[in-house]
């Protein structure tokens, strides 16, 4: 933190979620999803919100038909006017100019090479067109950045021809040039030399940096560039883009403000306050895009602040400093004490504090549940992406769960048949006898294979409970096989979610997928009804 420095200079934070990011495979951005997400950043406290490119495709169009931002500058992006066309002739400037925007990024060409090859034009025609685009977004009343596309491999290439394309876009009027690793495959001492190079052209409160993923620095060269001299730092959410993604603002922003080389230096518009959100807006992000997040991602985590080793545990339960580089609370995270086979009683009793489990140190019970623990990571179990079902171990060792309901019996059925069309279709049926409070029910559903039908079947009706597990949703099951052959012992695991937006992963092991399957679903019920303070019928 700051530590009263008032001298801070600011750094801008622009993100690209939205348009680079939207080149990820697999990733493809509604209208309402963009203004969700665009609605999002601009609270958090980004300073530029890059929405897209009008004029490219109809998606574009409609999101850039209003402004879509209260406090951060919208930003559309499009390419500089090309060579050989008029600017009043050219469709792509047209429609940034007519796009509801406070701001445009235009991506020009800097590699002379590519210039040559990609564009087909001259040295001169290029700066021409970067000159007469600035000029016409200023003149529009816009605020004009350009993307210095390929600038560092240009630089590499021919100094003099890259430093111009800079220069040309500055004098022009751009507030912002942007000096972009394309390929991504720059080293932070280069773009930190690079940089320091580029503002005696272009003073460094107007320089940016766009970073892309390929050598897996590009965090590092990120912050490269801020030491160099730049002062806008451009990226997406959870590092999402081409290839291998860009840089990672949901790492950048805390490291900005909380390692005292960075925060001592510089000052950003995300409050500590609202970086206390930043998991929750992480895996907000993944649920929009429907990617599972990323458990070893740094800050964000689940992984982030977790402990296996029992010799660790037991020096973070004596101070968390010793393995925690920053408070997860810092960052909306919270610390996990992992239980498994290399657990000791350090491990245990700071999971258990955790989960707001009383029990005494010296209870003979934690020695039981620690050899409960290890027998069934034996055959197949792992509690540490289990937190759910591992809380119902302990609690049903401990002796605190309630008897909801009792499972007299399941059974599923998988047919092959023609339907009325003579298609050749797959049809699960799943059959699921309960008793609850006194009470046998018998539940039948159909679904998409046979976990899908068993899991309809098991919450159609659960009697006094429906209520309570009404906002229940399975939203990620993965299997993994333990052994090969056809006897193998299968391992699944389900991520569950209610309306809270909190999940929780609950684990099933057997040699029948099915069995393993419900055996996780029941535990995700069991754990549900807990999480709500539900009392046995």
């Amino acid at each position: 933190m700051s530590g009263g420095n008032t001298s801070r200079e600011r750094v801008t934070l622009f993100d690209t979620t939205l348009r680079d990011g939207a080149q990820t495979n697999g990733v493809d951005f509604s209208v309402e999803d963009k203004v969700l997400i665009a609605g999002m950043l601009d609270a958090f406290g980004l300073d530029y919100v890059e929405g897209g490119y009008p004029g490219a495709n109809p998606t574009d169009n409609r999101f850039f038909a209003e402004k879509r931002t209260k406090r951060a500058q919208f930003t559309a992006f499009g390419m500089t006017k090309r060579a050989g066309v008029s600017l009043s002739n050219d469709p792509g400037v047209a429609a940034l100019i007519e796009a509801k925007s406070d701001a445009i990024c235009f991506v020009a060409k800097t590699w002379d090479y590519q210039v040559r090859v990609a564009l087909g034009a001259s040295e001169e025609e290029n700066l021409d067109g970067i000159r007469q685009s600035v000029a016409a977004a200023v003149a529009a009343g816009k605020e004009a950045l350009v993307d210095c596309e390929h600038f560092f491999d240009g630089y590499k290439a021919n100094p003099t021809y890259a430093l111009s394309c800079a220069k040309a876009a500055y004098e022009a009027g751009a507030r912002w040039v942007v000096l972009c690793d394309t390929n991504g495959g720059s080293q932070p001492e280069e773009i930190e030399a690079i940089v320091r190079a580029a503002s005696a052209v272009v003073p460094g409160d107007h320089l940016g940096i766009h970073a892309h993923n390929d050598t897996e620095q590009a965090v590092a060269n990120s912050l490269a560039a801020l030491r160099g001299g730049a002062r806008q730092i451009q990226g997406t959410l959870n590092g999402i883009g081409e290839r291998c993604g860009n840089a990672n603002l949901t790492s950048i922003i805390p490291t900005l403000l909380l390692k005292p080389f960075y925060a001592d230096r510089f000052e950003i518009g995300v409050t500590e306050e609202a970086l206390q959100g930043l998991t929750h807006l992480s895996h907000r992000f993944d649920e929009i895009v429907n990617r599972a997040p990323n458990r070893q991602a740094p800050y964000v985590g689940a992984s982030a602040f977790a402990t296996k080793a029992g010799i660790h545990a037991s020096a973070i339960v004596k101070d968390p400093s010793t393995y925690e580089h920053v408070r997860p609370e810092q960052v909306g995270n919270h610390r996990r004490v992992l239980v498994s086979d290399q657990a000791g009683r350090s491990n245990l009793l700071a999971e258990l504090a955790r989960l707001g489990i009383a029990v005494e140190k010296g209870d003979r019970r934690l020695d039981t549940l620690l050899s409960e623990v290890k027998e069934r990571e034996a055959v197949g179990y792992s509690y540490e992406g289990a937190d759910a079902s591992f809380e119902l171990l302990a609690r049903r060792t401990l002796g605190s769960v309630p008897d909801y309901f009792t499972v007299e019996s399941f059974h599923v059925t998988v047919e092959r048949r023609h339907n009325a069309l003579g298609k050749l279709v797959s049809v699960s049926e799943a059959v699921v006898k309960l008793e609850v409070g006194g009470q046998r029910l018998l539940t039948v559903a159909e679904g998409n294979g046979p976990v899908n039908a068993l899991d309809r079947a098991l919450r159609k009706d659960l009697g006094v409970y429906q209520d309570a597990i009404a906002d229940l949703e399975l939203v990620d099951y993965k299997v993994r096989i333990l052994n090969g052959g056809t006897e193998a012992v299968t391992r699944v695991l389900i991520e569950s979610r209610d309306d809270s937006g909190d999940s929780w992963m609950t684990i099933g092991v057997s040699e029948n997928v099915v069995d393993a399957s419900f055996e996780a679903l029941i535990d995700s019920i069991i754990y549900k009804l807990i999480r709500a303070g539900v009392q046995p019928a």
